[in-house]
């Protein structure tokens, strides 16, 4: 019983929710952060994303489970090792789907359509759309992106059309650095995915140089847009771009020397220069918006 549970909790990639604090973007640069309600309908966005995510979670490993119990790494996962059945797991989705929808539409349809969009768009990913070179990284990148607008739109405010843009490309960036160390980490062309054998690392390598750029240059646009400077009532915000710089080029480091980076999380959570980086761009985005 205890390693079902166990199991149900691998499943479900608890650790991954951290992935979803996107939703809080919107609401810290609308200078809403301290607004109590506005925080309570976040933190349930967090939720209810994060419900979104686990169910995208169960059902890709529900599809993928053949394929997973051959990877040296992925067959470790509750379905590919038998752990939990199919048949258990597919009445897992439903459950997650069914909390999902009931407790999405206790907000704006705009929320609402984002929600399911995200998933939407993440079994078409499990289904087909994984297989297709390109789009399969645009899939992946997606996802940073519905969390940012749900967030917006969970508490209806708008969000800059550069922040938009600095979103891509970061999401874009974490995608591309994502195939290429799947590919490093399996150099036999033979055992990788259909879709990975259509990629190089020259290749991703170059596309990784231009959208780790398009993350700094519109990030630093955004901080000084006449926008950004009039809502705030400062140009101090572009100091904080250092820290966007020094996060892009760690993590391109921790990728190209240490042969990390597939799971951005863990990175997050383990690299203490990451960490330290993180914590002070919160407190200095945090102090110059509302101090």
């Amino acid at each position: 019983m205890f390693s079902k549970a166990i199991g149900y909790l691998k499943l479900i990639r608890v650790s991954n929710w951290f992935k979803n604090v996107f939703v809080f973007v919107p609401l810290v640069f609308s200078k809403s952060l301290f607004g109590r309600d506005y925080f309570l309908t976040v933190v349930a966005a967090f939720f209810i994303f994060s419900l979104a995510s686990s169910l995208v979670y169960v059902i890709n490993d529900i599809l993928d489970a053949d394929e997973d119990s051959a990877h040296p790494v992925k067959r470790n996962r509750p379905i590919a090792n038998g752990t939990i059945k199919k048949s258990s797991a597919y009445w897992f989705a439903f459950v997650l789907a069914a909390i999902a929808f009931l407790t999405s539409i206790q907000y704006n349809a705009s929320f609402v359509t984002i929600v399911w969009a995200y998933i939407a768009v993440n079994v078409l990913y499990s289904l087909l759309l994984k297989t297709i070179v390109i789009v399969d990284i645009f899939c992946i990148a997606s996802g940073f992106l519905f969390r940012i607008l749900a967030g917006a739109y969970i508490i209806n405010v708008s969000v800059s059309n550069w922040l938009v843009l600095t979103t891509i490309f970061l999401s874009l960036f974490l995608a591309i650095i994502k195939r290429r160390v799947e590919i490093v980490a399996n150099p036999n062309s033979s055992t990788r995915r259909s879709v990975l054998k259509q990629y190089s690392v020259q290749f991703l390598d170059l596309i990784a140089a231009m959208t780790g750029s398009g993350v700094i240059f519109s990030y630093a646009l955004y901080t000084f847009a006449g926008r950004t400077i009039n809502n705030f009532g400062t140009e101090r915000l572009v100091y904080t771009t250092v820290f966007v710089i020094f996060g892009i080029f760690r993590y391109m480091y921790l990728v190209y020397k240490k042969e990390r980076g597939e799971n951005v999380i863990e990175v997050l959570l383990t690299d203490l220069p990451m960490l330290v980086n993180l914590f002070l761009y919160v407190c200095s985005v945090i102090y110059i918006i509302y101090l």
